[in-house]
């Protein structure tokens, strides 16, 4: 068996071996306790139970949500299934930002999920930005081993006073480590949690060359299994950040989801030489002098181009072929059923 194929299995099967529902032992919250809707609330539909959230985009509007609390460090995770059919233009994200109250200086860590075009698949950019630095954006770029559409899956930011990782489905796939080099580009002032869906067309699929096609509205994405596990800060009180989260603080450092074993970082490994498409850390037409804090592997680096993208890696046929099956299967579908099996 090739080698691309013995990792593609083994990182599919340690996808498949979790659990979605209850990530590193930490319960999910409802809704209602943790979030409340942000804009195009008509669009926002919460479950019976409260313990999920659909999110829509369609002609009229976008929609999203933002956590109750600003938070100082912590680990924030949902589990999210993506919007089916012909995606093109349509983003979808889960992030921690301050913009509404640094607009100059903000901070910011992403999971952007990409559409796209019949027979193309989902794709998923990870940024941090801090102190305003989305000039000098320190983003990657990824495939998924899963169709994000068929089902959940969980993506999970990790943030502390020195480390960041980025995980989906327990498997940590970025890992950001505070160092002077870094100075205020790292991530430092208490966030909220965002989740939205809207329309990127004039960026979001090759460069915007693909726009959004509402005749497949609506664009419907589900987000499950919330957790908000950090330290909320109290606004009344005018203790620093730094004090009023020094327990959280302690407790977070000691957590599995905090500590990097020498499996976990296998698994990274693994995940990024099979998966990353596009990194900062290699585009050197946008960045002649890498980031001081990137760590440049030169047997990763080899696979990439000077403009940071790799290069050329086909999808599999039998998962172009299942893509077009159910693509063909869902244009047939109707408004309302959409709405109600995304």
């Amino acid at each position: 068996m090739a080698m691309a194929s013995i990792l593609t299995a083994a990182i599919l099967a340690a996808a498949a071996s979790i659990t979605v529902g209850v990530a590193f032992n930490v319960p999910a919250i409802s809704f209602d306790d943790g979030y409340t809707p942000l804009f195009g609330e008509r669009n926002i539909v919460r479950s019976p139970d409260g313990g999920s959230v659909k999110i829509i985009l369609d002609k009229a509007s976008g929609s999203g949500f933002i956590s109750t609390d600003l938070y100082y460090h912590g680990l924030f995770s949902a589990s999210i299934k993506l919007p089916s059919d012909y995606t093109a233009g349509v983003v979808v994200a889960f992030y921690m930002s301050n913009g509404d109250i640094f607009e100059k200086n903000h901070d910011e860590l992403d999971f952007e999920f990409l559409g796209n075009i019949w027979g193309k698949e989902w794709r998923v950019q990870t940024n941090v930005y801090g102190n305003g630095s989305t000039n000098r954006g320190r983003e990657e770029r990824y495939r998924l081993p899963f169709d994000p559409t068929a089902e959940s899956h969980r993506y999970s930011i990790l943030w502390t006073n020195t480390t960041i990782i980025f995980y989906i489905d327990e498997i940590p796939i970025r890992e950001v480590e505070r160092s002077d080099a870094m100075g205020g580009d790292y991530p430092s002032k208490p966030m909220s949690i965002y989740a939205t869906i809207w329309d990127g067309s004039n960026w979001a699929t090759s460069g915007g060359k693909h726009k959004i096609d509402y005749k497949y509205a609506p664009f419907v994405s589900d987000f499950s299994d919330l957790i908000l596990k950090g330290c909320r800060l109290d606004p009344i009180q005018q203790l620093p950040a730094m004090e009023q989260c020094r327990e959280e603080e302690g407790r977070t450092a000691a957590a599995d989801y905090s500590v990097m074993t020498p499996e976990k970082r296998k698994e990274m490994q693994r995940f990024r030489r099979e998966y990353m498409i596009y990194s900062i850390c290699y585009d050197e037409l946008r960045y002649p002098v890498a980031f001081p804090d990137c760590k440049v592997v030169e047997e990763e680096k080899e696979r990439f181009k000077k403009s940071g993208h790799v290069m050329a890696h086909p999808v599999p046929a039998g998962r172009r072929q299942r893509q077009r099956r159910r693509g063909r299967a869902q244009r047939k579908g109707s408004y309302s059923s959409r709405v109600a099996n995304a």
